[in-house]
């Protein structure tokens, strides 16, 4: 798979975190790469892409506190949209992930999963992946 396959999803709040898995072991296993690198791309600026632990939601609702309590949204900004904290938030998270392929799958530890990161919702959005040979 030469080109980003391109992922449309639906956030459902302004802050959130949409466990990507299912989507991405689907476009490993259509790549065909058994062995290579899965890129993670998310072309926003006021959302985010993460690996964390995926076994307990407590953990996505804690990082997501903390994100609220370290950038609030109510703070005193000079951007004039209304969204800067949605900003700030996206460039500490970062915009891309990369996970190894390992026998044809993503090479996630036990308790790991990657999460689409919401910081200005709802809205449609996109994520790009691209799986390239090791």
């Amino acid at each position: 798979m030469g080109y980003p396959k391109e992922i449309s999803l639906h956030s459902r709040s302004r802050s959130e975190l949409i466990k990507l898995d299912a989507h991405i072991e689907k476009v490993v296993a259509e790549s065909g790469v058994r062995n290579g690198v899965c890129h993670i791309y998310v072309p926003h600026t006021t959302a985010g892409v993460i690996i964390n632990e995926g076994a307990d939601p407590a953990v996505a609702e804690d990082i997501l506190a903390r994100l609220e309590q370290l950038v609030p949204r109510d703070a005193r900004y000079t951007h004039a949209e209304g969204n800067a904290d949605s900003h700030i938030k996206a460039a500490l998270v970062g915009c891309s992930a990369t996970v190894l392929v390992k026998d044809g799958r993503p090479a996630l530890g036990t308790w790991q999963s990657i999460f689409f990161c919401e910081f200005d919702g709802p809205r449609r959005r996109q994520l790009w992946i691209k799986v390239t040979e090791a």
